[in-house]
């Protein structure tokens, strides 16, 4: 193999492990990241680690902090009101952009993500949850032929995804109910989209994104000791 291409390999596989630690709440909010310590976990050198902490920094999930270095980023209220604001505005534009040219392997694909979706949130696999709730966002977009939007949603999608797992995880009895309504919510979306009702599923869409804002800043402000308010460095 190219070693050039090797070492890219490498900082990508260490990248979605931290990534996936950090989401399953591995490496918690204010954990600090050792690049000697991690590299020696991994049994490598110390830059591909300093490459997906680089990483991890521009995705929200890491900060740079003096004399500390690389920590992981704190769960904020504020951030939830950025990222969300911003699905609501790229998401429901992606999607108006998108219904029209929807075709029936998209609505296959949709359906199987769904399916899946079922299975997990019955299964309470909480991290699979995550990564299919995304994909079916970014399949209802498959469309838009908008890469640098979609590109911007996929982010969200995943710095949404550190929020609602912290949610769903710490809400007794509320995780399966807050699955089992987006499944419902999903199927509604994938219906609108199919009958090719752009406005009403732009409509769904702002407001499915909106009720899941509003659930996570009602948890995180009822429990303040997992939250930092108005920090100069909030995950994104």
């Amino acid at each position: 193999m190219n070693p050039l291409l090797k070492h890219r390999t490498l900082t990508a596989a260490i990248l979605d492990q931290l990534r996936n630690a950090i989401l399953d709440g591995t490496y918690p909010a204010g954990a600090q990241l050792r690049q000697d310590a991690l590299a020696a976990t991994f049994k490598v050198s110390r830059i591909p680690v300093r490459e997906a902490l680089f990483q991890l920094d521009a995705e929200g999930l890491v900060r740079f902090m003096p004399q500390k270095g690389a920590v992981v980023a704190e769960l904020s209220t504020a951030e939830i009101r950025d990222v969300f604001e911003l699905r609501r505005l790229l998401e429901p534009r992606l999607l108006a952009r998108s219904v029209p040219l929807l075709e029936a392997e998209d609505f296959a694909r949709l359906e199987a993500l769904q399916a899946e979706m079922v299975r997990v949130t019955a299964a309470n696999e909480l991290g699979r949850w995550g990564q299919i709730n995304a994909d079916f966002h970014m399949a209802l977009y498959a469309r838009a032929d908008q890469p640098r939007s979609l590109t911007i949603v996929q982010g969200l999608l995943q710095a949404s995804d550190r929020y609602t797992r912290v949610h769903l995880s710490d809400v007794a009895g509320m995780g399966s109910l807050g699955m089992q309504r987006a499944v419902s919510e999903h199927a509604a979306l994938a219906d609108l989209s199919r009958a090719g009702d752009v406005a009403a599923a732009c409509a769904f869409l702002d407001t499915h994104i909106l009720t899941v804002q509003q659930d996570l800043l009602r948890e995180l402000e009822r429990a303040p000791r997992k939250a930092t308010h108005d920090r100069p460095h909030a995950p994104c």
